[in-house]
Protein backbone atom coordinates (compact mmCIF):
# COMPACT_ATOMS: atom_id res chain seq x y z
CA UNK A 1 0.00 0.00 0.00
CA UNK A 2 1.56 3.29 -0.99
CA UNK A 3 1.68 6.05 1.22
CA UNK A 4 -0.52 9.18 -0.71
CA UNK A 5 0.92 11.83 1.91
CA UNK A 6 4.49 11.28 1.26
CA UNK A 7 7.15 14.30 0.57
CA UNK A 8 9.38 13.85 -2.57
CA UNK A 9 12.91 13.19 -1.32
CA UNK A 10 15.05 16.37 -1.04
CA UNK A 11 19.03 15.51 -1.03
CA UNK A 12 19.42 19.84 0.20
CA UNK A 13 17.17 18.75 3.22
CA UNK A 14 20.22 16.31 4.53
CA UNK A 15 22.93 19.02 3.30
CA UNK A 16 23.57 20.56 6.93
CA UNK A 17 26.87 21.26 7.46
CA UNK A 18 29.67 22.25 4.83
CA UNK A 19 31.57 18.80 5.54
CA UNK A 20 28.23 17.46 4.28
CA UNK A 21 27.98 19.56 0.74
CA UNK A 22 31.56 19.15 0.35
CA UNK A 23 31.18 15.13 0.74
CA UNK A 24 28.13 15.16 -1.27
CA UNK A 25 30.13 17.22 -4.06
CA UNK A 26 33.08 15.23 -4.13
CA UNK A 27 30.94 11.77 -4.30
CA UNK A 28 28.94 13.32 -7.26
CA UNK A 29 32.28 14.65 -9.40
CA UNK A 30 33.69 10.82 -9.11
CA UNK A 31 30.69 9.87 -11.28
CA UNK A 32 32.96 11.85 -14.06
CA UNK A 33 29.16 12.96 -15.32
CA UNK A 34 29.36 17.24 -15.42
CA UNK A 35 25.39 17.27 -15.57
CA UNK A 36 25.15 14.77 -12.54
CA UNK A 37 27.80 17.30 -10.76
CA UNK A 38 25.55 20.30 -12.13
CA UNK A 39 22.56 19.16 -10.67
CA UNK A 40 24.32 18.53 -6.82
CA UNK A 41 25.95 22.01 -7.17
CA UNK A 42 22.21 23.36 -7.47
CA UNK A 43 21.12 21.11 -4.68
CA UNK A 44 24.17 22.27 -2.74
CA UNK A 45 23.27 25.79 -3.23
CA UNK A 46 19.27 25.11 -2.49
CA UNK A 47 20.49 23.87 0.83
CA UNK A 48 22.01 26.97 2.06
CA UNK A 49 19.33 29.02 1.11
CA UNK A 50 19.13 30.47 -2.99
CA UNK A 51 18.90 33.79 -1.50
CA UNK A 52 22.37 33.48 0.80
CA UNK A 53 23.57 32.44 -1.83
CA UNK A 54 22.62 35.04 -4.42
CA UNK A 55 24.20 37.59 -1.70
CA UNK A 56 27.26 35.97 -1.58
CA UNK A 57 27.58 35.71 -5.15
CA UNK A 58 25.89 38.82 -6.77
CA UNK A 59 24.08 36.87 -9.12
CA UNK A 60 20.18 37.21 -8.91
CA UNK A 61 18.07 34.19 -6.71
CA UNK A 62 16.06 33.51 -9.95
CA UNK A 63 19.05 33.25 -12.04
CA UNK A 64 20.59 30.94 -9.68
CA UNK A 65 17.59 28.47 -9.77
CA UNK A 66 17.53 28.83 -13.66
CA UNK A 67 21.53 28.13 -13.79
CA UNK A 68 21.12 25.08 -11.88
CA UNK A 69 17.63 24.08 -13.43
CA UNK A 70 17.30 20.67 -15.55
CA UNK A 71 19.63 20.23 -18.53
CA UNK A 72 21.34 23.55 -18.15
CA UNK A 73 24.65 24.52 -18.45
CA UNK A 74 25.49 27.27 -16.35
CA UNK A 75 28.72 29.49 -17.06
CA UNK A 76 31.89 28.68 -15.37
CA UNK A 77 31.77 31.93 -13.81
CA UNK A 78 28.73 30.87 -12.29
CA UNK A 79 29.99 27.76 -10.86
CA UNK A 80 32.96 29.05 -9.40
CA UNK A 81 31.06 31.70 -7.70
CA UNK A 82 28.73 29.29 -6.46
CA UNK A 83 31.46 27.00 -5.09
CA UNK A 84 33.49 30.02 -3.39
CA UNK A 85 30.06 30.91 -1.91
CA UNK A 86 29.54 27.18 -0.16
CA UNK A 87 32.80 28.07 1.55
CA UNK A 88 34.91 25.88 -1.40
CA UNK A 89 37.51 25.90 -3.83
CA UNK A 90 39.01 24.53 -6.15
CA UNK A 91 41.81 22.21 -5.97
CA UNK A 92 43.63 20.08 -9.10
CA UNK A 93 45.67 17.30 -8.17
CA UNK A 94 47.20 14.59 -10.75
CA UNK A 95 44.95 11.94 -11.75
CA UNK A 96 46.30 8.68 -9.80
CA UNK A 97 46.47 7.04 -13.32
CA UNK A 98 48.84 9.52 -14.27
CA UNK A 99 50.99 10.28 -10.96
Amino acid sequence: MSNLNSVPYDPAEYLTTAEDVKSYLEACLEENDPQLFIKALGIAARSQGMAEISKQTGLGRESLYKSFGEGKHPRFETVFKVIQALGLEFRLQPHMATA
